[in-house]
């Protein structure tokens, strides 16, 4: 499967349940790039911790908080 970048005016071509997106401004996909880095840095501090109940839903919460922050900015 092709992938294409979260930040691309071209993130339509593999998303089946959005089919109209806006053209982001260049700020808005530096955030929303900005947003993804921080979380997946946070996420594998998170993950190097080991492995409990809590951590998995520490993970979830990090994932969880990315996607509407982008969800935010996309909207």
């Amino acid at each position: 499967m092709a992938s294409v970048d979260s930040a691309s005016d071209q993130r339509t071509v593999n998303n089946t349940m959005r089919h109209q997106y806006r053209v982001l401004s260049d700020a808005e996909k530096a955030n929303m790039s900005a947003i993804k880095d921080k979380g997946l840095e946070l996420l594998e501090l998170i993950s190097g911790m080991g492995n409990s109940r809590e951590i998995s839903i520490a993970k979830t919460k990090t994932e969880e908080a990315v996607m509407w922050a982008v969800k935010h900015i996309t909207a």
